[in-house]
């Protein structure tokens, strides 16, 4: 083992090498960002970017307070969702009208689930009607892993409940037996609902090869893509992707509680169907007619009216994205990650400390993720020394490498910090213990 003093030295080194060629290195001009702030948790809330500030004072002091209801049109807020899902389309590697912006990622994910299982039974009854002399079952599972994101499957719980077992039921499985399930079970399967990168290790799901697999089986695809967008290369349309949806607060920069995304393979556009028939899902909102009749393609997927501040907040961050690729985005966090785990085995002795992320950079999102016992009384330690990460219970201390941001020299100062907080125990500090409401 090299001593600490040449360890640095080295790492220094590979940390300057890597910011002078750093080609988003001039992004993080585009950001707010506190002074002596090394901001590890964009994979959690997005920092702020300048341009959004800009046109939040805009949205509410012109547009709202000079224009007021003019700016429907004037200022083409009722076109906001189509336009930012449009920005966020090349991000997935989708064509614009795959992508649509509303409501949150738990709304959407309850509405695309159902588009999915109304596809599912309406391909049963022409089955049906073709093969009158043959009784086959109908497809009512929704598989998922167990350790997926909670919510996606307290969704499928809360539709089970109210459709009923015999038309939704949820099945999940360690990940392990996810692809045994799909070959034996494919039959009774109507969706496979999975993340693409585990909210807790970071662990990333094939999602060409899972689709490809499901969609061999009869079942449709829905993926989660809340720790993807804007940290992934995705290609949906490419990879026949049926359906994803995800947040925009993450790696998106898109503000607190900001829309959530849609997107639907165009195969699947005429078929839409969802019970959130809101008026600006309907073809001819402005003509309120009695009758429900769904508008064209993704815009079925609209409910209620835009939530405009935050819609136009969002579409002023993307623009921060303007003339960047994916892969661009992905190659520089997986460099920031690697340069931090490899400081962090260099200067960290603590042997209570586990990586439970994947050690392959390529099998990991933009995130590293440590098991310790006092891991969350670690991360209140890092944050008042102005290095932000997150825990995760129940004992998950976790680091987000947003890629537009964050330079390699910060890599090596926040393990600096962490170094120094478990040689002198400062965590074990009373203050550190006390749990806060949102951890």
């Amino acid at each position: 083992m090299m001593t600490d003093i040449t360890t640095i030295q080295m790492l220094k080194s590979k940390a300057l090498t890597l910011d002078k060629n750093d080609p988003l290195a001039p992004f993080k001009q585009h950001f707010t960002l506190p002074e002596n702030t090394i901001y590890l948790d964009g994979n959690s809330l997005g920092p702020l970017p300048k341009i959004a500030k800009k046109r939040a004072q805009e949205v509410v002091e012109q547009q709202w307070g000079e224009d007021l209801i003019t700016s429907w049109n004037k200022h083409q807020w009722i076109k906001l969702p189509q336009q930012t899902g449009a920005k966020i389309a090349p991000l997935l590697g989708a064509a614009p009208e795959n992508v649509i912006v509303c409501d949150s990622i738990s709304v959407n994910l309850t509405k695309v689930l159902c588009a999915a299982l109304a596809i599912q039974e309406h391909s049963h009854r022409l089955s049906q009607s073709k093969h009158a002399s043959t009784e086959t079952s109908s497809r009512t599972l929704v598989l998922s892993q167990k350790d997926n994101f909670p919510t996606d499957l307290y969704m499928v719980q809360g539709l089970s409940d109210l459709l009923g077992r015999a038309r939704c039921e949820l099945l999940s499985v360690d990940e392990q037996a996810l692809i045994d399930t799909i070959k034996s079970r494919g039959h009774e399967i109507a969706v496979l609902i999975l993340t693409q990168v585990n909210f807790r290790s970071g662990r990333v799901h094939d999602i060409k090869q899972l689709s490809e697999l499901a969609q061999a089986h009869g079942i449709l695809v829905v993926w989660d893509l809340a720790h993807s967008a804007g940290a992934l290369e995705l290609e949906l349309d490419e990879w026949n992707v049926d359906f994803a949806l995800g947040c925009t607060y993450k790696f998106l920069n898109g503000g607190p509680g900001a829309p959530a995304f849609i997107y639907a393979a165009k195969k699947h556009h005429h078929q839409i169907k969802q019970p959130v028939s809101g008026w600006m899902g309907h073809k001819r909102p402005f003509e309120f007619s009695h009758d429900y009749e769904p508008a064209d393609a993704l815009n079925s997927f609209l409910a209620g009216t835009p939530p405009v501040v935050s819609m136009s907040i969002l579409d002023a961050a993307l623009s921060v994205f303007d003339g960047i690729s994916s892969s661009q985005l992905r190659q520089k966090s997986v460099a920031l990650s690697t340069l931090f785990l490899e400081a962090f085995e260099y200067l960290i002795e603590d042997p209570k400390f586990k990586l439970v992320s994947p050690t392959n950079a390529e099998e990991r999102g933009a995130q590293l993720a440590f098991s310790h016992p006092q891991s969350y009384a670690i991360c209140q330690a890092l944050i008042a020394k102005g290095v932000i990460a997150d825990f995760r219970a129940p004992d998950i201390l976790r680091f987000g490498f947003s890629p537009l941001f964050l330079s390699y020299k910060q890599m090596l100062e926040a393990i600096k910090c962490l170094q120094a907080i478990m040689q002198n125990k400062s965590y074990l500090l009373e203050e550190f213990q006390v749990k806060q409401a949102v951890t």
